[in-house]
């Protein structure tokens, strides 16, 4: 199944088996899971989320500092 991640920071596609997580998915990706919040369809995912499709995903970074 293909999983897309865009965002500010992202615009990428990659290929994942049907039952992967969407933390699997966003380290396949390179891209560190707790630095982002993963939605669909204005939904925030859990990273614990299984996908079982073709889905596109929005990708926040989400920043914190002092």
């Amino acid at each position: 199944m293909q999983v897309r991640f865009h965002g500010r920071d992202h615009n990428l596609s990659i290929e994942c088996e049907s039952g992967t997580t969407v933390r699997t998915a966003l380290a396949k990706a390179s891209i560190l899971a707790s630095t982002v919040i993963v939605s669909h369809d204005g939904v925030v995912l859990p990273h614990a989320t299984v996908l079982n499709k073709d889905i596109e995903l929005l990708v926040t970074t989400v920043s914190s500092g002092g």
